[in-house]
Formats: structure tokens, C-alpha cells, sequence
């Protein structure tokens, strides 16, 4: 890939609403190299832990899956953001979807690494037992 190339970059956050001084934290990411693949990034998400959450949260999951994944479509090849929110209890769960260009990367197998690439020896693991 010697070109830029557009597409989607994808993260989910989680907040507690009960601690507005703490920021909320970043959970997963994910690059997606087209529409449909950014929304369902976010669908497969929410049908995994639909199961899990209480009725209101649920439905607010079942809601956009069943309407407003189709917005949010349409909004992505628009090439506009997009925000999905889910509230469980005390915590909001947020997935953010940006258009962006993805910058070429020299691909590490077809070149020689660098000298320092060389230097990073791996720690042995310890394993304990208990």
C-alpha cells in the first residue's frame, strides 16, 4: 500500500456515571476499509452483549440494530461520523465511528528492519505457582 486510503476508525469507551471526575476509557478500536464493515464492527458488538444487559438497554441495542444501523449507514458513506450509545446501570457504553485516511506503512517484510530492531531481547517468562 503506497497510496492513502480512506476508511473508518472505530472505538468503543466506557464511562461510570457515577464518577464524573474520571475520564472515560477507551475499551477496543478497530480500522474498518469500508461502511458496512465500521457498522458491523459495531452490530456484532451489541448483539454479543445484548443478552447480557437489562430490558432498557436491550431495547435502546435492538432499537439501532433494527433502525438506526441503517442511519448510521447512510451517514458513513456520507462520510460523516457516528455515535452509538448504550447505558447499563451506572455505566454508558459509546462506539465512535470517524471517517479517516489511513497513511501507508513500510510493510517490515519486505525491507531490511532497522539496526535497533535487533537490539529488543524478550524477557523469559516467570511462572509462579501458587
Amino acid at each position: 500500500m503506497n497510496e492513502t486510503r480512506r476508511g473508518f476508525w472505530c472505538e468503543c469507551w466506557t464511562q461510570d456515571l457515577t464518577d464524573q471526575e474520571q475520564p472515560a476509557a477507551l475499551r477496543a478500536s478497530f480500522d474498518a476499509y469500508s461502511a458496512p464493515q465500521a457498522d458491523r464492527w459495531v452490530a456484532v458488538t451489541l448483539r454479543t452483549i445484548s443478552p447480557a444487559l437489562d430490558s432498557d438497554a436491550s431495547d435502546a441495542a435492538w432499537a439501532w440494530l433494527s433502525q438506526g444501523r441503517i442511519a448510521t449507514r447512510r451517514a458513513l458513506l456520507r462520510s460523516e461520523s457516528c455515535t452509538v450509545t448504550v447505558t447499563q446501570d451506572c455505566t454508558r457504553i459509546t462506539w465512535t465511528i470517524r471517517p479517516v485516511l489511513f497513511l501507508p506503512l513500510a510493510h517490515h517484510q519486505e525491507s531490511e528492519l532497522p539496526a535497533c530492531a535487533y537490539n529488543f531481547k524478550p524477557h523469559a517468562t516467570v511462572s509462579r505457582l501458587s
